[in-house]
Parts: structure tokens; C-alpha cells; sequence
């Protein structure tokens, strides 16, 4: 069986990993002063006013930055472990959930001018934690200290390893030059994910062009004048008509477009970004930016990363000609003339494949899973699985009226643990993908544990007319997997900013979700998330449903190849060079290598 891959969104790191991010009615964006303040229904600002979060993100910058100078005036025979060390990581922890709700709205605000101060917010708290994570004098004021418990011990060594790897041990002048290019680094990486989130790629199509796909994901495109259709690359848009439009050439305008997305601006982004990134690594003492990254994470070094990738290879390589030797059949079913698959084909084909082998339809499956369904259920499976429970918040103030906000508490004593925001449906210039995205983080504070943030961001197919937000397996699987993630988040223990939620080897960070995401294929989780749209109390059939589960594994090396392809070995190769790279070269030949076939000329995958 194989396991999804999907998001935690990271922005500004604050040492090890600060991440990026983080039903009710609109305000006025455009009013004077703040528009919504976090309170007791409300555990952070969701509405600003222009210049507010440039204004709030500068004043969190002001903040930190008074409480650090303290920590480094205090003289060296008055300094203690809790005023220098553990102080240190209460300024930071304040200063991420300050900033977490600002940078959050880049990804999600609907006001483009005001998700663009959130976009800047971002960039400009990488770039402060940069500054911060390079200062001598605060690295003297920490560095001898000596911790008196396991977990101080674990802190000052997480601290610590992050000055000493971010350059305190270069001459001041290397030192500086190192803050200068994490900085610019910092803006190319942010201006890249900007222009995604930004891109309004589309394609006009014919209603003869889009024949095979369902009414309901037809009525979602927009339509012109003029009666033709337009089809934007967001999730819903691009999985419906890969998967079910019979005119090949649909489908590959579609794949061509969505692989040309952004293909000029973020090729150039990316290339400066490797060849910065190299610099930084090489005046860190590091031969590869890929080697700075790996050390202090689970895999080690370099070396075992690509021994690991190198031996999925030939393996991966069986399955995956097979799988298309599946695939190619298939289509010579539907033309006999067909000698190759090509990459607009696959998930059209493997659509295909599962009705012929395992006797069902995708969309018919749908119909057993509404949103709000799946939801309660994957609510009471994780609430008997961590003894918690989900409770709506009504009439929070949110950023979108598509938003809702959960309280997650305690079964034993009813206390509130933390908060999960949904943002489950695609709009304009809002993040593109799945993800889990935290905001504020646990940790004591104040004599209490404070109550973690979480954002999941989705994009689902919308609700239209009386059918509502129906999902697909893999849907569901994500949205085990995006909870599986909020978690680990709201869950934690740990005593320190630094340490809690998704602050573990990176490496580490996925285990809980992909964990937790299983249980969406079993049989009797399965059956309790579902219930037909059109009658709550029909549950999806027990022989559909082990049908389902059986053709989970379709498409495995195809699912497999992709991800050693795309998320593993090309960036590997990406950052264990030494000198420019031509990364849409790096493409073609990582694919050639694990598949045997270069991809079609003209796209340019590593842009997006």
C-alpha cells in the first residue's frame, strides 16, 4: 500500500523550524485601525485593515528585539539559565505567534492587496530570524549556560547547534556576509511561492473538449459569453478533467499548462536561489547546501539520503514499466493503433483501470462521502483515538465566509487544548494545494500551557446546487493526513516554543500524518465516515467499499516513481551541485533516469 505525500506549510524558521502559517461575515477591509482582535471565540486576529500587518509585524519585530538586547545586557555574573536561555526562547516564541496569523493571510486572505502584506510579512520575518540567529553577542550571553534538566538540555542543544549552524564560529566579516545572502535567499524563496499562489493559468475549452467529465465538476468552471468553458489549474479543475475527459488533447493542454506554470519568473528564482544556496553552504563549511541541510536530521548526511534513493531505483523501475504495461493495454482497448502512454494519459488510463478491475466508478464512490460527513466522522475517529473532541465555533470571525473554526478540548475536564481553523474550498490567490499549517504554537506559558493554533488549507470541490462538497478517496486520505498533521500540532506537551509541534527533525515531521492517514483505509472507519449524500443513513455498501480498499493500488509505481522523482532526487540533485544549475535540464534527465523517458519538450515542472 502506499502512502500520500502531502504538505506542512513552513515560512520564517525561528532556530529550528518557526512554521509559516498558521463561518462568519466579512468586515470592512478598507476601516481605520484593527478590524478583529483575537478573544474568547477568537484565538487570532482574522481581519486587517491595509497597513495594519506591516505595521503589527513591525511592532512583533520591536518587541523581540527589545527583549533580546535585555538578555544580552545582563551582565555575565547575573546570567542564569532561565534569563538568558529559556528567556531567549520565550521572546521567540512570542515573536512566532505574533506573526504566525499575518503570514498566514498571505496564503489564504481574499484581498489580494492584503494577502500581499501578508506575503511581505513573511519576508520580512525570514529575514529578521536570520539576523537574530546570526548575533554574536546573543550566542555569547547563551552559549555558556549550563541547563539543569533533560528537556533544558535538549533546548540549549537545539539552540545552540542553530547559532553555530547559521555561521557564529566564521570571522565577523564572513559572518556578515552569510546574514546578507540568508536574507536575499529568504526573498527569492518567498517570491516564489507568491507567484504561485498568485498564478491564474487557464485554458478555454469546448463543451465537445471536456466530454467525460462529470456534470457536477462541469458546473464549478466558469463559462464565457460565448458558452465555452474555462478551466483554471486549481486542484478540482485539473484532477477532473485529468481524470475523466476523453479528448486526449484536453488533456494535454492541461498537463502542459500546468507544468508551464509561472515557468519564466520561478525558473530564474530557482536557479538563483541553488546557486546562493551553494554559496551560503560553502562559507559554512559545508561542500553541498544539500549536506548543510541533512546534518542534525534523522537521515544524517548526504550520503545516506542518496544510497536510500539510489536503491529504490531499480526496484521502483519493475514496478513502474509494469504498471504501464497495464496502462498501455488499457488504452489499446480504447484505440489499438496506441503504442506509448503518455504523462496526460496516466491518471485518465488508471480511472479506466479500476472500473475494469474492480468494478466501480470514482464518481459513483463520491456519492458516499460528503464533506460534512467525512468530517464528523474523521472527528469521532480521532476524538476516540486521543479521547478529544471537536466543537464548531459559531459566529468566530474568520478571513473567509468559507472558513470554520473548531475549539478541540479535553474529554476528561472539557478544557479547551487548542484551535483548528478549515479553509477547505479553492479561490483566487489562495494556496493552491493541501497543507497543515500552524499558527501559534504550545508551550508554558505564564504559569499554563498555552493553546496551540492550526490552520488545514484544502481545496475540495465547492458544494453546487443540491450537491454538496463530494469527495474522492484521495480527498479523504488527505484530509486524514492534513488532521494527522494538526495533531501533532494541537497535542503537544512540549514545554518550550522550540520544541513543540512540528519543531523535530524535519525529516520527522511527516511520521504522525502518514500514520494517522491509514486509518482512512480501514473498513469500519470507512464505513462510519460515509453516508450518501442524498440520505445520510445509507451507508457506502459493504462489497463497494473492500473494493475500494483493493484498488488502492492502482497506480503504485506510478505514485511511487513520482515522488522519488519530483520530491526526492531531483531536489537532491538540484542542491548537491557545485556550480549553476539548468534546473529544467536536471528535470528531463532525473526523469529519463528513473523512468526511461524524458518529459515533453516545453514544460517546465521545477517552476512549480
Amino acid at each position: 500500500m502506499h502512502t500520500s505525500v502531502h504538505h506542512i506549510c513552513f515560512g520564517a524558521l525561528l532556530l529550528i523550524a518557526i512554521s509559516l502559517m498558521t463561518a462568519g461575515c466579512l468586515q470592512d477591509t478598507h476601516q481605520e485601525g484593527p478590524v478583529s482582535v483575537p478573544g474568547p471565540d477568537s484565538p487570532i486576529q482574522t481581519h486587517y485593515a491595509p497597513g495594519e500587518i506591516p505595521r503589527l509585524s513591525a511592532a512583533a519585530e520591536e518587541t523581540a528585539n527589545a527583549s533580546l538586547n535585555a538578555i544580552v545586557e545582563i551582565s555575565p555574573e547575573k546570567r542564569t539559565f532561565d534569563n538568558t536561555v529559556l528567556a531567549f526562547d520565550r521572546v521567540m516564541a512570542d515573536y512566532s505567534d505574533a506573526v504566525g496569523p499575518l503570514t498566514l493571510m498571505g496564503y489564504v486572505y481574499p484581498d489580494a492587496a492584503i494577502a500581499a502584506e501578508g506575503m511581505a510579512c513573511e519576508e520580512s520575518a525570514a529575514a529578521f530570524v536570520t539576523a537574530v540567529s546570526t548575533r554574536r553577542d546573543l550566542y555569547d550571553a547563551l552559549r555558556d549556560q549550563t541547563p539543569h534538566t533533560p528537556e533544558e538540555a535538549r533546548l540549549y542543544n537545539v539552540i545552540i547547534r542553530d547559532f553555530e549552524k547559521n555561521g557564529l564560529d566564521l570571522p565577523e566579516d564572513r559572518l556578515a556576509k552569510v546574514r546578507e545572502m540568508r536574507t536575499e535567499l529568504s526573498g527569492l524563496e518567498t517570491r516564489y511561492s507568491a507567484n504561485l499562489n498568485n498564478d491564474n493559468t487557464t485554458i478555454e475549452c469546448t463543451a465537445d473538449e471536456l466530454v467525460g467529465i462529470p456534470p457536477a465538476a462541469m458546473a464549478a468552471f466558469s463559462q464565457t459569453p460565448q458558452g465555452t468553458y474555462i478551466v483554471t489549474m486549481k486542484y478540482p479543475d485539473y484532477i477532473a478533467v485529468m481524470t475523466y475527459a476523453d479528448n486526449a488533447d484536453t488533456r494535454k493542454r492541461m498537463y502542459e499548462a500546468s507544468s508551464n506554470r509561472q515557468a519564466e519568473a520561478n525558473t530564474a528564482l530557482l536557479e538563483e536561489a541553488i546557486v546562493l544556496r551553494q554559496k551560503i553552504a560553502r562559507e559554512l563549511g559545508y561542500a553541498t547546501w544539500a549536506d548543510y541541510q541533512t546534518d542534525g536530521r534523522m537521515a544524517g548526511n548526504t550520503s545516506n539520503v542518496m544510497t536510500f534513493l539510489t536503491s529504490l531505483q531499480a526496484p521502483l523501475k519493475e514496478t513502474y514499466d509494469d504498471g504501464m504495461a497495464e496502462l498501455l493495454a488499457v488504452k489499446k482497448g480504447l484505440d489499438p493503433a496506441a503504442t506509448a502512454v503518455d504523462p496526460w494519459d496516466v491518471t485518465y488510463l488508471q480511472e479506466i483501470q479500476k472500473k475494469q478491475e474492480y468494478a466501480y466508478d470514482e464518481e459513483e464512490v463520491r456519492e458516499y462521502f460528503p464533506l460534512d460527513t467525512v468530517l464528523q466522522g474523521l472527528f469521532e475517529t480521532y476524538g476516540t483515538l486521543f479521547d478529544i473532541e471537536f466543537s464548531e465555533v459559531g459566529d468566530a470571525p474568520v478571513w473567509s465566509p468559507d472558513v470554520r473554526l473548531y475549539a478541540v478540548k479535553d474529554r476528561a475536564d472539557n478544557e479547551t487544548i487548542g484551535y483548528l481553523y478549515l479553509d477547505l474550498y479553492p479561490r483566487e490567490g489562495k494556496y493552491g494545494h493541501f497543507c497543515a499549517a500552524p499558527v501559534i504554537g504550545g508551550r508554558l506559558k505564564d504559569g499554563t500551557y498555552s493553546k496551540p493554533v492550526v490552520a488545514i488549507i484544502g481545496n475540495f470541490n465547492r458544494p453546487g446546487g443540491d450537491r454538496p462538497s463530494l469527495l474522492s478517496m484521495y480527498e479523504i486520505e488527505s484530509l486524514f493526513h492534513e488532521t494527522g498533521h494538526a495533531m501533532h500540532h494541537l497535542l503537544t506537551t512540549a514545554p518550550y516554543g522550540s520544541l513543540s509541534g512540528f519543531n523535530v527533525a524535519l525529516d520527522f515531521a511527516e511520521t504522525p500524518s502518514q500514520t494517522l492517514e491509514e486509518w482512512a483505509w480501514d473498513p469500519e472507519v470507512l464505513e462510519s465516515i460515509s453516508g450518501h449524500y442524498t440520505n445520510a443513513s445509507r451507508k457506502i455498501p459493504a462489497d463497494l467499499r473492500d473494493r475500494v480498499i483493493a484498488a488502492r493500488d492502482v497506480g503504485t509505481g506510478t505514485f511511487y516513481t513520482r515522488h522519488l522523482l519530483a520530491n526526492s532526487l531531483e531536489d537532491m540533485r538540484f542542491h548537491t551541485a557545485t556550480g549553476p544549475v539548468n534546473v529544467t535540464e536536471v528535470w528531463y534527465q532525473t526523469c529519463e533516469d528513473v523512468t526511461g523517458t524524458r518529459p515533453p519538450a516545453g514544460t517546465h515542472q521545477p517552476a512549480s
